[in-house]
């Protein structure tokens, strides 16, 4: 058997179902064993058992992967060429390890003797990517990659996930060898601390030293982070909120860990959080922060953050995020779903009852008198409207992904997440045109939901060439454009911060007509909003439509995003806007342009 075949062999074996890629010479091998080994295992409707998708370009295939991976919770899988196929693919590798998204990247190389002779796409892989994947093979021993592959999916799933990136040269491919199906790479230093983690089970002390915690407090709250959708986590977490009534807030790429409908659900917190979510934490006197990581975009001023909590605890599968910007007084490194469920059962053992009705009553109250708001008079058409009548016919059941922007933190603040796996962003890395793609992958992944990418002017021209990926295969994704002429956050900022200097971000001169750019790349349905008074009869037509569909909105290029709490500043200092209410004077401090954006 052939390395590419083997490559492909251990594909279908790990589960794979999907490949996004770009082809070119030095991973013809690999693409050319993708085609047999599909035409010789049909599935029963005579469709390919691995499907190979063509993107418009290879960043786009990463951010497939990405968020196919989100949606789906199983490993995303990339394969490129050389040189440029594989840089162009840094970016969603960087993204992902941000992020803890699992995704395997196969590259092509050279062949062996040409490494380091700035031969015909070469690049150094291996140093690129070394500084920003979770992990970088580069395949030198052709004995080694059937075990090299396995190896890759098992680093990228295990602990904490992230991308590995395999790279592979032309001459192993064509590599003829003996296919032994089963066998890994000896990775004792990994394995043994991934098998500590996994032995780390909650002692009896733990649990009961955190049963005393909570029954001192009055205003439990639990935050929750992305770790507790990647660890497939929501249910257990559900469960310990649900039995003792603590009301739950999420970070951004937590939405859905908590059905942001439940009474109890304070739905975002941080620098763009929800004002009751953000004024519940100021409040709280105890903290249990299960999969979250107290980033700047949180804890801005981590000194303040959660200023009345007497105890913080802390469940994290990394120990390298306890104590990193909070202290905490008690912490659980270990499998997060399982040591959740053993809390729990360690608390109905003791029979550990306490009310937190008078907390659940606040609770009420500010999300009552802090609720989110806008303009709901005016002329010009509100993003937040937009959303809204979007939301209406969603009913938090669709899937929902964003580029990066403004409209990314409208899309987080005014859905409803129901269920984990429905918000697809690019949390830690903030990159524009992860939109598009993600929605993409995601549609592959789940093909029985209703896909939908709320996508600025700015963000999707980044990968507005996946239009036609979305069309050549069929896909009913809908996205919705949400354009301001410009790049919305970046003037929200230079209106704070920069004395409204506009430095590059106007681009109301830009002569881009997106709904001919939809109607090229193959959209039957491609329409543009610029009415109020349209604004409920075309969603509706947007939403019922079978197939692609494409929606640009006109809307007012003034809206902000509310609240906002500036960098390395605490809630208090809340910046709440003219249309929601705030508890607090607001603050005359806020940070200079040196300041992190």
């Amino acid at each position: 058997m052939s390395g590419a075949d083997m490559v492909v062999q251990v594909l279908a074996d790990e589960g794979v179902d999907t490949i996004f890629g770009y082809s070119g010479g030095a991973i013809l091998p690999t693409y050319d064993a993708v085609f047999r080994y599909n035409d010789r295992h049909r599935r029963d409707d005579g469709s390919a058992a691995i499907p190979l998708i063509v993107p418009a370009n290879e960043q786009g295939a990463g951010f497939m992967a990405s968020g196919y991976a989100r949606a789906s919770g199983k490993v995303g899988v990339v394969m490129v060429t050389s040189g440029p196929g594989a840089t162009n693919t840094v970016t969603p590798v960087r993204d992902c390890m941000a992020d803890s998204i699992p995704i395997v990247v196969i590259c092509g190389q050279v062949p062996r003797p040409a490494i380091g002779t700035d031969a015909f796409q070469e690049a150094p892989v291996s140093a690129i990517m070394g500084a920003v994947a979770k992990h970088i093979f580069l395949v030198t021993d052709p004995a080694k990659l059937e075990d090299t592959v396995r190896s890759a999916f098992e680093l990228a799933r295990t602990g904490r996930p992230g991308p590995v990136v395999i790279d592979i040269p032309k001459d192993v491919q064509n590599w003829e060898g003996e296919f032994k199906g089963d066998g890994t790479l000896p990775l004792p230093g990994y394995r043994r601390r991934w098998q500590a983690i996994s032995d780390n089970h909650l002692s009896d002390d733990a649990c009961k030293r955190f049963y005393s915690m909570l029954a001192q407090s009055e205003r439990p709250l639990i935050y929750a982070g992305g770790g507790v959708i990647n660890s497939n986590a929501t249910k257990p977490m559900r469960r310990l909120a649900s039995e003792y009534g603590i009301p739950v807030t999420t970070t951004l790429m937590a939405l859905g860990a908590s059905d942001t409908t439940h009474p109890l659900a304070l739905h975002m917190l941080g620098m763009h959080g929800i004002a009751s979510a953000n004024y519940a934490v100021e409040d709280c006197d105890f903290l249990i922060a299960i999969g979250a990581r107290f980033d700047d975009r949180v804890a801005g001023d981590p000194t303040h953050f959660a200023p009345k909590a007497k105890n913080i605890a802390h469940f994290d599968v990394d120990i390298a995020e306890v104590d990193k910007v909070k202290r905490v007084n008690w912490y659980h490194i270990g499998i997060l779903s399982r040591d959740l469920d053993d809390l729990l059962a360690y608390g109905r053992r003791i029979d550990f009852d306490k009310s937190f009705e008078p907390w659940h009553a606040e609770i009420a109250a500010l999300k009552k008198d802090y609720c989110l708001n806008y303009d709901r008079k005016s002329e010009l058409i509100q993003p937040y409207a937009v959303i809204e009548e979007i939301n209406r016919h969603a009913k938090g059941q669709a899937i929902i992904s964003t580029g990066v922007g403004q409209h990314q933190m409208w899309a987080a603040q005014y859905f409803d997440y129901r269920e984990p796996r429905l918000w697809l962003t690019s949390g830690s890395m903030g990159t524009m045109g992860f939109g598009l793609p993600a929605a993409i992958g995601a549609q592959f992944a789940q093909p029985d939901r209703i896909v939908i990418d709320i996508d600025g002017d700015a963000s999707i021209r980044m990968n507005i060439g996946e239009l036609e990926t979305a069309t050549t295969y069929k896909l009913p994704v809908k996205v919705v454009v949400l354009n301001n002429y410009g790049d919305g956050m970046v003037r929200q900022w230079q209106k704070l911060y920069y004395d409204s200097r506009m430095s590059g971000s106007d681009k109301s001169l830009h002569s881009k007509d997106f709904v001919k750019a939809a109607e090229a790349d193959g959209f039957r349905f491609a329409r543009k909003l610029d009415r109020n008074e349209d604004l409920e009869q075309t969603i509706r037509e947007f939403m019922e439509f079978d197939g692609p569909a494409f929606l640009e909105v006109i809307i007012d290029p003034d809206a902000g995003v509310y609240p906002m709490v500036g960098p390395g500043l605490s809630y208090d200092k809340m910046i709440t806007g003219d249309w929601i209410k705030s508890r607090d004077k607001p603050s005359d401090e806020a940070p200079g342009p040196s300041e992190m954006f």
